[in-house]
């Protein structure tokens, strides 16, 4: 069986192709750089992450993207002896207007050099790239309607791209205009039997989500809605463990197979927080007599658990739970910085050989340059762990272990230097409370502590996160429960009023990352070095 879901952690958006006997899937990474996240497997059970394609500043630069903006809903195709991955940069997602570029970069390889982007429009969000049989290249993406004529969702462009000329060419046609369940996005072109096949994402990517499918004998329609318009949404189960299921894409496999990958979230229990943020989950998928493509199970629910295909196990090492930092293998894959294509601005694993040292640049939260290296939470209980070493002078200079979601949540044990207390723990923290979130101190008094390196150590469970620092051979626990469930997408700028059990309109797209931080807004990138980085799951 294949346990759901299969990216655990913020793993949004995927996009699922098949070469020979391998499965890649790439999913969205907003504002967490590199850009877009590709994950292989050769048995649908077992996945590693194998690229993050996206890696230098003629490809990639968010400096100033808003959080939950930067790279959206990739698409991973394969023709032609490459890899197609079409990607949208998005410069502002608040108010009428966005502003979102869609690009083209290409590979022989996953794990290869993708070239340099290739522009193709700014039209809306959410790119896709079909190759037909007769050779053809189609492009579609949703367009955005500031006018909100009758809604922002105006519909599926459809347009050919000339992989000769490098463009997007001929007459743009608006190919579907979703179902009554409204604001369609996501879409991917399929071919099957003679029938163009369309999928989207409808519903918002709240607890109304859902897959929806359409069909045309021409591929710039008319399109007919799928008999029962959805093949995935959790809308109808509030009691599956896997909510918000939408934005799907399938494969076949060898045997004739078809699985659905969509992104789904496990709300902590008793709260409609997702902590973990969109993940990444598979169905197993029929075709029925009607050519129209149906869950196996259950009719539209999620399934925790699904039939695996007939293939030989493909594990992989298992992740490490402690990180060593060594400049001859680079920064552990596990580790995201945010927005900048410049890291040596950030951090540098040669400065001191066997640590990670930290340049403290902006404030936390900052859209521009903001020292945080930091790892996926993966399950709803962990521990991490860290040592920092740093000299801070003023107040302006932090460092430490700090629990992220964006610029209006998260909770900061630093290392920093007060009037009276000297070289002292402070700990910094925001509850989501957008638009004004203010930052607040978790401790009255800050607690001082001597020259050297200082360990520190944070325990979540569910909604609850505690810190800790080494103090005379023990741990030692440091300031107030802190409200881990604010590092959701339910929380700060998407948190609206409970409507007959769900939320609707949320805005933040992301998950909550743990990590090292280093933050000086005097402007003197003060250095931290970090010695290790532990973070271990607990059932």
């Amino acid at each position: 069986m294949i346990q759901n879901p299969i990216l655990p952690g913020f793993n949004p958006d995927p996009s699922i192709c098949r070469v020979g006997g391998d499965y890649y899937i790439a999913v969205s990474t907003f504002e967490w750089y590199p850009g877009v996240q590709i994950h292989h497997s050769r048995d649908l059970v077992n996945w590693r992450l194998a690229s993050r394609p996206l890696n230098r500043a003629s490809q990639l630069d968010m400096r100033g993207d808003p959080d939950s903006c930067g790279i959206w809903a990739p698409c991973l195709t394969y023709a032609d002896g490459l890899f197609w991955l079409i990607y949208t940069d998005v410069k502002r997602k608040s108010g009428a207007f966005k502003d979102c570029h869609n690009y083209l970069v290409t590979s022989p390889t996953i794990e290869g050099r993708w070239s340099d982007p290739v522009y193709l429009n700014s039209s809306g969000f959410d790119p896709s790239l079909f190759h037909d049989d007769d050779g053809r290249k189609w492009h579609v993406n949703l367009i955005w309607d500031h006018r909100g004529r009758p809604s922002r969702f105006g519909g599926i462009l459809l347009q050919e791209y000339d992989s000769v000329e490098k463009k997007l060419v001929g007459p743009i046609t608006n190919i579907f205009r979703g179902s009554p369940l409204g604001l369609a996005e996501g879409p991917h072109l399929y071919k099957r039997n003679g029938w163009y096949y369309l999928m989207v994402a409808e519903g918002g990517t709240g607890y109304s989500h859902a897959v929806t499918m359409a069909r045309s004998r021409n591929i710039a329609g008319p399109y007919e809605l799928h008999p029962d318009t959805h093949v995935v949404t959790s809308r109808f189960h509030p009691d599956a463990t896997l909510q918000r299921g939408g934005h799907g894409d399938f494969v076949e496999t060898p045997d004739g197979d078809t699985y659905m990958v969509h992104l789904c979230s496990r709300p902590l229990p008793g709260l409609y927080r997702s902590v973990l943020g969109r993940e990444t989950a598979i169905q197993k998928c029929v075709w029925g007599d009607d050519g129209w493509l149906r869950l196996e199970g259950e009719k539209y629910v999620p399934m925790d658990e699904v039939p695996a295909p007939a293939f030989p196990p493909h594990p992989f090492p298992p992740e490490p739970e402690r990180y060593e930092f060594n400049p001859d293998i680079g920064l552990p894959t596990a580790f995201q910085w945010l927005r900048t294509p410049h890291p040596e601005r950030l951090f540098s694993l040669s400065d001191r050989p066997g640590h990670l040292r930290l340049f403290g640049r902006e404030s936390i939260g900052s859209w521009f340059e903001q020292s945080v290296v930091a790892r996926r939470q993966t399950g709803f209980n962990y521990d991490a762990e860290t040592e920092v070493n740093c000299d801070p002078t003023s107040y302006l200079q932090m460092a430490g272990l700090i629990a992220y979601y964006n610029r209006f949540a998260y909770h900061y044990l630093c290392l920093s230097h007060d009037e009276n207390a000297g070289r002292s723990l402070q700990i910094f923290y925001c509850n989501g409370q957008w638009p004004n979130g203010m930052t607040m101190l978790g401790l009255a008094d800050p607690i001082p502590v001597p020259d050297g390196p200082v360990r520190m150590r944070v325990e979540v469970r569910g909604a609850a996160l505690r810190f800790f620092y080494w103090k005379d051979d023990a741990w030692t626990r440091i300031g107030p429960v802190l409200d881990n469930s604010v590092l959701s997408d339910e929380s700060g700028e998407g948190e609206q009023s409970k409507i007959t059990g769900s939320f609707v309109g949320i805005g933040n797209f992301t998950g909550a990352f743990v990590g090292m931080a280093a933050h000086d807004v005097g402007g003197l990138g003060t250095p931290a070095d970090f010695s290790y980085f532990d973070y271990k799951n607990i059932p």
